[in-house]
């Protein structure tokens, strides 16, 4: 059995699919308040429900009962659930449930995390922190730290707003991020189920090419047929705001834009020789920014 945590999520959601096409066991972790239709879409990919929660230990250990591989997408940065934090999900969350899974047997666990950023905030912390737990843990593991989601970082929620031609960018834009799609991650993940390459290894991810954001501006302006409006914020600002954030969620979203300003390249090399098929097919920002402009038509 393959438990998946943060299922309700992004990556979560499409890990559960992606394991079902592949016809492989799939229990997805749902809180009693998940929405109903995400709780349809899971049962509909033929995924198995345990009720639980990363902040109650109990709920936990008894979703990890009889499961083989535990995959780890959950994160507090995009829920807006009662009690969720950084430090209760991302930091002692994600610490409950590696025990919780090496005290019921699990064999192996996959945990979504993200490289290294240079500047330190707590986000970043609870993922280092969960990393050298899984560690020290003894089951086999994968970690795999994908750079800046296409979907999330490419769209008006944090100021790149294709459908006005608008695009924040932080710093000066010129620096190269490997941009990855969460459909991909999801696909990374569900791969490494199973695969003896991927054990005790930890894979930075990316898409398959390294684009600066002025780059990335460009390629939208060509699939528009618009030319934008650019605002930058400087990278000093960034840092101003990381220092001075109000709780660790504005940190983290500050913390991480100093990184998009400082650039984002990953060494894919690793992943293409683990994960040969995953890597061949992965999308692009020009796959990403024709099919956003297709939907808005």
């Amino acid at each position: 059995m393959n438990l998946v945590i943060g299922a309700s999520g992004l990556v979560g959601g499409e890990v559960c699919a992606e394991l079902a096409r592949e016809g492989k066991p799939v229990r997805a972790l749902v809180r009693s308040t998940t929405d109903p239709a995400k709780v349809a879409r899971l049962q509909g990919h033929g995924a198995s429900l345990a009720t639980g929660d990363l902040k109650d230990v109990s709920s936990v250990a008894a979703a990890c009962e009889g499961v083989r591989t535990v995959i780890s997408t959950a994160s507090s940065t995009l829920s807006r659930q009662a009690g969720d934090s950084i430090e209760t999900v991302d930091g002692q969350g994600q610490l409950n449930l590696i025990r919780a899974a090496k005290a019921a047997g699990v064999e192996n666990f996959i945990f979504v995390s993200f490289p290294p950023a240079p500047v330190d905030f707590a986000l970043q912390r609870a993922k280092r922190a969960a990393e050298k737990e899984l560690e020290a843990s003894g089951m086999s593991y994968t970690v795999l730290q994908p750079t800046f989601f296409t979907e999330v970082w490419l769209s008006p929620a944090v100021g790149f707003d294709a459908a006005n031609a608008k695009a924040t960018i932080y710093g000066s834009g010129e620096n190269r991020i490997h941009w990855i799609s969460f459909v991909d991650v999801a696909r990374f993940a569900a791969a490494a189920v199973g695969n003896p390459a991927a054990r005790n290894a930890m894979i930075g991810l990316g898409g398959p090419e390294g684009l600066s954001p002025l780059e990335v501006v460009l390629i939208f302006e060509e699939a528009g047929g618009r030319t934008f409006s650019v605002t930058h914020v400087p990278e000093d600002v960034l840092r101003g705001q990381a220092a001075g954030a109000a709780d660790s969620l504005q940190e983290a979203f500050a913390g991480l834009m100093v990184a998009y300003a400082q650039g984002y390249p990953v060494d894919m090399a690793p992943a293409r020789e683990i994960f040969p098929q995953v890597a061949l097919g992965l999308t692009s920002v020009r796959d990403f920014a024709r099919r956003a402009f297709a939907a808005m038509a």
